[in-house]
């Protein structure tokens, strides 16, 4: 695995809240312009936070290792380490780093030929748990661990280290030199988070000495006790810490599924959880109707949702007198089973009451949602027919169709390589063009897709590679189960699966019925070409039908055979021609070569990937107005990314990337043109979409080698503009961020594109006798 790939692995399987440093010192502060959406996080001076007191935080899973350089470091270590460890570089609210005071004083490059030299000068209290001070020597030690010459060590992360020619003390112990072989524009992102050299020092204790524990820390909360059995791991006030003392006396990280946060929300298991759209529009309704309670008794009438809001007055009618029927059997099974949704309405009930408390905090995450097309094959292995899919969508409408009914900006990400607010971002997006259907038809058109083409490949084929199967989710599938993972755009579901009329959802004008952003998007488009063929088959059957029926009635007027005759072939009748096979056109789609495109769109099944389907059917819909079928195969989320993302099982795909500010250097393996493999096969590195050009690699190479800032980052942009020409992977929209925060709570909730600052998080204090006057 080379340095790259390790580099970029680590930031995928770490998710994106696993966010390295943001560069971009040295340049005017409207560069990159505003961040698409700010900090959410109820901002409170430090004088107006109580001392003490315990934060229950929400995280997916408890790490499998504290190393965040290691394989299977996740966003939990990463969590842990920025409370815990020195962070050279903090990130403003709009992503942007600034050196950090509680361990630096200063960092700058002060000699950059014969070779460039780095040169950190240390806050002279910074010392770590064991009262040594942090120095060259912890800088040296993660040196060598990291460079990638010592395979001992198994490390994810190696980017930057390996161009590191020496590194020592400078004119007092305050002082780290770092000199570089080559020129390094991402030198930033070194060293954060700065581990101890007990930890880094040798290849036994950097792969397991810091797995289950860090015996040795240097920020503002220490590491206590990981119970795995209770799922939290709890993180104590730093007695040695010598910057402002946290407020809180414990941070406890607690492993809650995403699924069950509003329960333990309502439980008082939880004080502060990022929550998907379902778990904020139940705070949302538990806030209606609290505030509809007050106008009155019955103001408010029944909730319309819940576990009794979908029972129909039918229903209860017809369980009422199964439960008091004769049949004791069947009265004492429904008995019971009232029972539990009694049980389940009072539960939902009590959740309600205790979720109006919360507020839920919004920003966007840093990170982006893309649409991606497999270029290593098919008709997406054509340029042009990438552009055309790019032209026909409207990036503005799905943006809406996510982030507006959350009340957050719906402006589409016009860069691969920054997001707004941050220096290097730039839209690039002009290089691609935007929606435009005149010109998506020409493309197609230019690439040989026409609409109205002869088709000659057999039922049920498609243009593209075969070899995709078609689910596989741990559900049954296959026909009769009513989860054979295929879904064809035109064939609408409902409720649990359930097929309804899309001509009832959607209005005669053919626009999405109102409100439909607050429920499961409706499919935009007509039945799709695949109903065309069945039309087609069945017209064939029938008149095949009517021939046969006829031949019987011929042989029904001659004489029948009597047993045990045995039939002359000189008497027998002549079999009759053939029927003429009707002549199949791909209509208003398009064909090419006798072939109609159709594209694998492959997406999430899971329960968390609701928003991703519903852009994925706008997507579907955009495309079928410019005749492009598209088959949606929802797959099992452990198996989207490793068993169709990663090894090219797809045409189309939604996924998202983190953002980084180092672009030069975590971008790259994304966008790096495939290499053959000696057995023949590609290396792709993290480049999914299997598109890439020698150019665009190139100035990568430029800019992470170019040490004046600006030039870098324009080097970055003048490569974003080829990644958008190439149109192997279309920017779509950041990612929401939705948090639920217990009332009080002060400096914490929907970080953005900002860091947390973990010592000024904690509940504010009561108001005075004379703050209440006011």
């Amino acid at each position: 695995m080379s340095q790259r790939r390790r580099r970029s692995l680590a930031l995928l399987t770490s998710g994106v809240l696993a966010l390295p440093l943001l560069t971009g010192c040295g340049a005017g502060d409207d560069e990159g312009g505003q961040a698409a959406a700010g900090q959410d996080i109820a901002t409170t001076a430090r004088d107006k936070v109580a001392d003490g007191g315990v934060l229950r935080w929400a995280v997916d899973t408890l790490p499998d290792t504290l190393n965040t350089f290691q394989a299977d470091a996740d966003a939990t270590t990463n969590r842990i380490a920025g409370a815990v460890l020195p962070q050279l570089f903090v990130l403003d609210a709009k992503g942007r780093p600034v050196v950090n005071p509680d361990y630096l004083e200063k960092a700058e490059v002060i000699e950059r030929e014969p070779k460039q030299v780095v040169q950190y000068k240390l806050n002279q209290k910074a010392v770590w748990s064991d009262g040594r001070e942090i120095g060259a020597a912890d800088f040296v030690a993660q040196w060598r661990a990291l460079n990638g010459k010592d395979s001992a060590y198994w490390t994810a992360r190696n980017a930057g280290y390996e161009r590191i020619e020496k590194i020592e003390k400078g004119k007092t112990d305050l002082e780290v030199r770092i000199t570089f072989n080559k020129p390094y524009a991402d030198w930033r992102s070194l060293f954060t988070p700065l581990y101890p050299k007990q930890v880094t020092g040798t290849p036994d204790a950097f792969n397991e000495g810091a797995r289950g524990a860090l015996k040795i820390t240097a920020g503002p909360f220490a590491l206590g006790a990981i119970d795995k059995k209770t799922g939290t791991a709890a993180l104590t006030r730093n007695a040695r810490w010598w910057g402002r003392q946290a407020k809180l006396d414990t941070l406890v990280l607690t492993a809650v599924p995403r699924a069950g946060r509003p329960a333990a929300l309502a439980a008082g298991k939880l004080d502060l959880a990022e929550i998907d759209r379902a778990g904020a529009d139940r705070i949302a309704l538990a806030r209606r109707d609290a505030a509809a309670a007050k106008n009155g008794p019955g103001a408010g009438g029944a909730p319309a949702h819940g576990p009794d809001a979908a029972l129909t007055p039918a229903q209860a009618t017809l369980s009422w007198a199964t439960a008091f029927g004769a049949d004791e059997e069947k009265a004492a099974a429904e008995t019971e089973s009232r029972q539990k949704h009694l049980a389940s309405v009072k539960r939902y009930a009590d959740e309600q009451a205790a979720l109006k408390a919360f507020t839920v905090r919004k920003s966007l995450e840093p990170a982006y949602t893309q649409l991606a097309m497999n270029g290593a094959s098919g008709p997406l292995a054509d340029e042009r027919v990438r552009r055309a899919v790019a032209r026909a969508l409207d990036r503005k409408a799905l943006a809406e169709v996510v982030l507006g009914p959350l009340g957050l900006p719906a402006k589409p990400v016009g860069s691969h390589l920054a997001l707004a607010g941050q220096r290097a971002y730039a839209d690039n997006s002009d290089a691609l063009g935007g929606q435009d259907t005149h010109a998506a038809q020409a493309l197609f058109a230019d690439a040989g897709w026409r609409k109205g083409g002869k088709i000659t490949e057999p039922v049920g084929a498609k243009a593209g590679p075969e070899s995709a199967p078609q689910d596989d989710s741990k559900t049954p599938s296959g026909p009769g189960t009513g989860n054979d993972g295929l879904y064809i755009v035109g064939q609408d579901d409902g409720a649990n699966g359930e097929p309804r009329s899309a001509a009832a959802d959607r209005p005669k004008d053919g626009t999405a019925p109102a409100g439909a952003q607050d429920g499961p998007s409706p499919v935009l488009a007509p039945a799709p070409f695949g109903a065309e063929q069945r039309a087609s088959l069945l017209a064939q059957a029938a008149h095949l039908a009517r021939v046969a029926r006829a031949e019987v009635a011929d042989d029904a007027k001659g004489v029948p055979a009597r047993e045990g005759d045995a039939a002359d072939p000189a008497k027998a009748s002549p079999a009759p021609a053939p029927a003429k096979q009707p002549v199949r056109t791909s209509g208003s789609m398009l064909a090419k070569d006798g072939k109609a495109l159709s594209l694998r769109f492959v997406l999430p099944a899971g329960p968390g990937s609701e928003s991703l389907r519903t852009v994925g059917e706008r997507i579907a819909g955009m495309l079928r107005k410019v005749g492009v079928n598209t088959e949606t195969i929802k797959v099992a989320d452990d198996s989207f990314f490793k068993d169709h993302i990663a090894s090219g099982q797809y045409d189309l795909a939604l996924y998202s990337w983190p953002a980084t500010a180092y672009p030069a250097t975590d971008a790259r393996p994304i966008f790096a043109k495939p290499e053959p493999a000696a057995d023949g096969s590609l290396l792709v590195e993290q480049n999914y979409t299997r598109v890439g050009t020698d150019h665009i690699d190139q100035l990568f190479d430029q800019a992470v080698g170019e040490l004046d800032e600006e030039q870098s980052r324009e080097l970055m942009r003048k490569a974003d503009a080829r990644i958008w020409a190439a149109a192997g992977s279309i920017p779509l929209f950041q990612r929401p961020e939705l948090v639920a925060v217990k009332p009080g709570l002060a400096n914490a909730g929907a970080f953005g594109l900002g860091a947390p600052r973990y010592q000024d998080i904690g509940w504010k204090k009561a108001p005075t006798a004379k703050e209440k006057k006011k």
